[in-house]
Order: structure tokens, then sequence, then C-alpha cells
């Protein structure tokens, strides 16, 4: 059944609806950069034990396709969306909150080195960041399907956009708050000093996102009328099954291209991540209030190339063509931050965090772009998922393999200083960068299209004979 009718989004009720997104990078700023540095750098923990925690929020990934689809059969109070979301918020701001005391429980465990508690702690330090993955499905699954159903295919890219923009700046806006917040923090490495000060500044973050979701949703889904459906006519078509995606995936050359090229570019933009603000403390000398401002810096130059290469790059390059420089802006971006650290300056490494985030904007925006155009309307939702599932993957490896890298440069470095580990993730970066470059040389858009029309038509027909 056909959705009922629903007003166009103004800009403003667009920009209200984007505080929600707002909040999610402002939170990914306090998980993938304040959080991590505190672990490895204030509290000693391997860089491993931190990636690979952190990593579970991704690894549960695959639950967005399951809480997609209760959002669309299963509706609370009458409506399909809002409820989840607003669900969803409280789970994973309850669970950011409760991170706090565990990671420091964690730490003394590790520190007296007990057993069997320490491995219990590991575990449910895991579990905890594994929750939170997926309280944060729950909560943008049904987010962006209500900006689908609130939207028509031409006001969507702007709608979209808009978001896409409130989520860097989340980001930048986290990064100051950090800043802000904790700079009694500087120099403070007593986890005595440090616990009550974060656990404070995370349930008043924690606070202001709740308030703030509940702002960007009130009102944006009205109750369905009893026993109609407002799902929108995209969710009735009849659905890919989990079978007929794995056959479609490897029945195609050209999707296990740009799946793999998805993958790298990825890794290519994240592998620091488990690292990046350990070592601006260990490496620069910077407090924690400072290394938070790199992902402000990082967060504007973001913010600037996706605008730079949707309204200027990208129309007169192609998508292919300025998917290409973003690559190799960020293998350039990537050595830049690997030899400023021979020099230990602030100022460079802040500038080498703009020009990283300016390469990253403008290789997201154009991969962004081929990701569309490699998606085929007759089966949209599987395509999506599956480039879903290639960021997911990789943004989850990438916290894996760079805590691995970094303890392997430690045990490798033979006490030479506090640089090297850090070198050797940036290096692998660097050359996985290079990787996805060569990978995109070999994406061909009308083939994908050709050769993939012909896949899904042979697997839809194995499937019906």
């Amino acid at each position: 059944m056909r959705s009922t009718p629903q007003p166009a989004l103004s800009l403003p009720a667009t920009l209200r609806l984007g505080l929600f997104q707002g909040c999610l990078g402002c939170l990914a700023v306090i998980f993938a950069g304040l959080l991590n540095r505190v672990m490895i750098s204030e509290l000693a923990f391997p860089g491993l034990l931190v990636g690979g925690a952190l990593a579970f929020e991704q690894f549960v990934a695959p639950a967005r396709v399951l809480f997609g689809q209760i959002s669309d059969s299963h509706p609370l109070g009458r409506r399909h969306r809002v409820p989840y979301v607003l669900l969803g918020t409280a789970g994973f701001c309850l669970l950011a909150v409760l991170s706090v005391p565990l990671i420091f429980q964690v730490a003394r465990y590790l520190a007296e080195d007990a057993q069997p508690q320490l491995a219990f702690g590991i575990a449910a330090l895991c579990g905890l960041f594994a929750l939170y993955g997926l309280a944060v499905s729950l909560a943008s699954t049904p987010y962006l399907a209500l900006v689908i159903d609130r939207t028509t295919e031409r006001e969507r890219p702007r709608a979209v956009g808009i978001i896409w923009c409130l989520l860097t700046v989340g980001i930048v806006v986290g990064a100051v708050m950090i800043s802000l917040s904790l700079r009694s923090l500087d120099g403070i490495r007593d986890p005595a000093v440090l616990e009550p000060v974060l656990l404070g500044f995370m349930v008043r973050v924690a606070l202001a996102v709740m308030l703030l979701t509940v702002i960007a949703t009130w009102g944006m889904e009205p109750p369905s009328p009893a026993g109609r459906s407002t799902v929108s006519a995209g969710h009735q078509e009849e659905a890919v099954t989990l079978r007929q995606s794995w056959r479609l995936i490897t029945s195609s050359r050209q999707v296990l291209i740009f799946f793999s090229f998805l993958i790298l570019f990825t890794l290519g933009l994240f592998l620091q991540d488990p690292i990046l603000e350990s070592y601006g403390a260990q490496v620069f000398g910077m407090p924690i209030a400072a290394t938070a401002q790199l992902n402000a810096f990082w967060g504007i130059g973001t913010l600037v190339g996706l605008l730079f290469a949707g309204l200027w790059l990208v129309p007169r390059l192609g998508k292919m063509e300025t998917a290409r420089l973003g690559c190799r802006l960020i293998v350039a971006s990537l050595l830049a931050l690997l030899l400023c650290g021979f020099t230990a300056s602030v100022p460079l490494l802040q500038v080498v965090m703009l020009l990283f985030g300016l390469a990253a904007g403008i290789g997201t925006n154009s991969a962004l772009c081929l990701m569309l155009d490699l998606t085929l309307p007759e089966a949209a939702g599987t395509f999506v998922g599956v480039w879903g599932l290639a960021q997911a993957l990789s943004r989850a490896l990438g916290k894996v393999i760079g805590g691995g890298l970094f303890d392997l440069g430690r045990v490798l470095s033979f006490g030479s200083g506090p640089f090297f580990p850090f070198a050797l993730v940036l290096l692998v970066e660097s050359l996985v960068a290079l990787a996805a470059l060569f990978m995109l040389a070999r994406v061909n858009v009308r083939q994908f299209r050709e050769d993939t029309g012909r896949s899904l038509a042979r697997v839809l027909a194995m499937e019906l004979g």
C-alpha cells in the first residue's frame, strides 16, 4: 500500500532533522578520538585491544538490515520511524556513559594483571561497544528511512547533502567541546582524576544528544491511520533475499572490484583512527584538549572538500577523475602526516590535518557519486546494503589493523622512541590508499551495468526456476 503523502521538507525542517546526524558526528569524535587517546596514552592499553574493542561497533553493522525491516513492518505508537530513533538514541546515550567507568575498571585490571577479571573486563568492553553499535544502528537506520519517506526523488539530494554536512559539523563541534571542557586535564595522567571528569563530561554530552534528538524528530512523522501503513512505496517492493544478494555479488567481476575499492578506500581514510590523537600526544607533546582539535581541523577540511567537489570538481572533471584525484590527495596527505612527525611541529600537524580532511572530502563525495551510479534500480536495496557492508567492514578492520600495527611497531622499535610505531601505521595506510587508486582504475561503469544487469536477471531466474 502506498504511503500517506507528507508535506515536503522545508530548509529549516531539514536543518532541524539534521541535528541528529550532527549528534552522531559529535559522539564519533568522542569514541574514535578522545577515548582512543585516553586508553592508549593515559591508561597504557595495548593498541590492538583498543582497536579491537572499538571495532565491535562496526562488526554489528549487518543488523541495520534487520532494524530496517522491523521499522518497516512494526510501528510503535502508529509511527514507523521516530520511536525507533528515540529508543536507539536513549540506548547509545546510556551506553556512552557506562563506557567510562568500564574503561577505567579494565585499566585497573590491566595494571594489576588480575586474571580472570581482566579477561571478563575485556569481554565486557567488547560487548558494550557491540551494544553501542546496535543502538546506533537501531536509531540511524529508521532515521535515514524517515529522510527517504519525507522527500521526493528530486528533493532527496539536497536533503542528503545538508544532513551529510551537518554530520561533519557535528565532528567539528564535538572536537571544540572536548577542547573547551577538558582543558583542566592538560598534563594529568592519574586515573583517579581523569575518571570523574570524563564521566561528568560524558553525562552532559549524553543529555544534550538526547535533547537534540527529541528536538530533531519532534513532529517529523505523523501517526499513520489505524490499519494503514505509512511505509513508502519503495519499501513495499519485493526484497532480494540474502542468498540472491550473495549470488549477485559473486556473479559479477565489476561488483567485486568496486566492493574491493570501497574497502581499500575506507581503510585508506581510517586506518589511523585508533592512534591519531595518541600520535599528537606522544610525538608532538599535545595535551588532551589540543589533540581533540585535530578532529576539528580534519572535519573543517572534509566539509570544504565535500562542498568543493560537489559544486565545482565533479561537474568539471567527472566522477571518476575526481575520485582518482581524491585518492592521490589522500596518499599525499598521509605521507605528509608521516613526515611532519620528524619536525614535531604542532602548527604543521594542524595544517596537514586540514589538507587530509580536504582530500577525504573530495574522495568521499566522488566515491558516493560513483556508488549511486553503480546501483541498479532493480535491486537498489541490495546494492546499497552491499556498499554499506563494505564500508562498515573496512571501518572495523581499520580499527583492528591500526591498533595491531601500532603494537607491532612498538615491538620493532626496540625503544628507539615513540615515532616509529605511528610511522608504520601511516606508511601502511598510504600503501592501502595507493591500492585503492589501482583498484579504481579497473572500475568500468558501463561494463558494470551491462554485466551486473545480466547477472541480476540470471540470479532471479535461477531463484524462480
